[in-house]
C-alpha cells in the first residue's frame, strides 16, 4: 500500500481528498496545523513553513510511519484578501518551497499540489485571450496570491529539470464547494457581475479530489498543470449568452454546450483521465437543467 501525505488534510478540499484516497486503497496522512474533526488517519502537527519540521514529517515520524511515498500539497492561505499581501505571498510560497525541498531529501518522486484558477488572470479585469480558457497561454496573476502560485509552477519546472524523474502535478482548481454551499447558487442569476470575476465557474470537492487521485496515478514524469473545474457554471443563463454579455469581442474556441464551464477541463480529461460527475444543479430544487 502507498502512503501519501496530505498537507493542508483538514481544509475544505483537503477533507475530500482524504476521503477519496482512503477510498481507494491509499495510506494516508494528514500534514496540518489544524487537527480535522473527523480521524480517518494519523494526523501530524506540522508548520510547513519550518523547513525542520517538514522534512521531519515527510522522512517518518516515530510510530506513526516510518515513509512516505508520494506528497498532496494542499496547504495554503486559500484565497487572496484573507490576510496582508506580504502574508499571503510569504506563507504560500515557503511552505511550498519546503514541501517540494523536503520531499526530494524523503526520495519522494510523485507530488500534485494544488495551483490555482488564479493565474489565468482572475479577476478578469483585463479579458482573457478566448473562451474557455486553458493552460496555453502564459500566466497572468494579479494578485500577490496568484503570483505565489504563478511561482510554484515555475519552481516546479526547475525542480523537474534537476531531476529528470520527478513528476510534479499542479492543479488548477477553480472555486471549491461543498454541497451545503449549493444553496446560494440560484441568487447568483439576479446579477452575472457576482461571479464575472472567475468566469462563473466552481469545482465541487469530491471531483477536485478525483482530480488529486488522478494526477497521483498518473505515469510520467515532469511538470505538468491542468485546470480543475466542474463540466457547468454556477448560472441559469448559457454560456454563449454569459460571454458575449460580460466579454464581448473575446473569441469562441469550439461550440460551447448550454451551461458549459468557461474553464476548459479537456487537457485533464484527456491526460489524467479526469471524469468530473458532480454538479450543483442536482442538489437545488430550482435549477435549471
Amino acid at each position: 500500500m502507498s502512503r501519501v501525505a496530505v498537507t493542508g488534510g483538514s481544509g475544505k478540499l483537503g477533507r475530500a481528498v482524504v476521503k477519496e484516497l482512503l477510498d481507494h486503497g491509499w495510506d494516508v496522512v494528514i500534514l496540518d496545523r489544524v487537527a480535522p474533526a473527523e480521524r480517518l488517519c494519523p494526523f501530524v502537527r506540522v508548520d510547513l513553513t519550518d523547513y525542520g519540521q517538514t522534512v521531519g514529517a515527510l522522512t517518518g515520524v516515530d510510530d506513526r510511519y516510518d515513509r512516505v511515498d508520494a506528497v498532496a500539497h494542499l496547504a495554503a492561505v486559500p484565497a487572496p484578501g484573507l490576510v496582508p499581501n506580504t502574508a499571503v505571498f510569504g506563507n504560500n510560497i515557503l511552505a511550498t518551497h519546503h514541501v517540494f525541498s523536503a520531499a526530494r531529501v524523503a526520495g519522494i518522486r510523485n507530488i500534485v499540489w494544488a495551483s490555482s484558477e488564479t493565474v489565468l488572470g482572475l479577476p478578469f479585469d483585463t479579458p482573457p485571450p478566448y473562451l474557455p480558457v486553458d493552460e496555453e497561454y502564459p500566466g497572468r496573476p494579479e494578485s500577490n496570491y496568484s503570483l505565489a502560485k504563478h511561482l510554484e509552477e515555475h519552481l516546479a519546472d526547475q525542480l523537474c529539470r534537476w531531476d529528470p524523474e520527478l513528476k510534479m502535478i499542479g492543479l488548477r482548481f477553480s472555486n471549491v464547494m461543498e454541497v451545503a454551499d449549493y444553496a446560494a447558487f440560484p441568487a447568483f442569476d439576479a446579477d452575472p457581475r457576482l461571479r464575472r470575476w472567475n468566469l462563473w465557474s466552481y469545482i465541487d470537492a469530491r471531483d477536485g479530489a478525483q482530480a488529486v487521485r488522478k494526477g497521483l496515478e498518473y505515469e510520467g514524469t515532469g511538470r505538468e498543470v491542468f485546470v480543475i473545474a466542474s463540466p457547468d457554471t454556477v448560472m441559469s443563463t448559457p454560456s454563449t449568452e454569459l460571454a458575449a454579455a460580460e466579454f464581448p469581442g473575446v473569441e469562441i474556441r469550439g461550440t460551447l454546450g448550454t451551461h458549459e464551464s468557461l474553464m476548459s477541463t479537456a487537457k485533464a480529461r484527456r491526460v489524467l483521465g479526469y471524469a468530473p460527475t458532480h454538479t450543483w444543479r442536482a442538489h437545488v430544487d430550482d435549477a435549471t437543467a
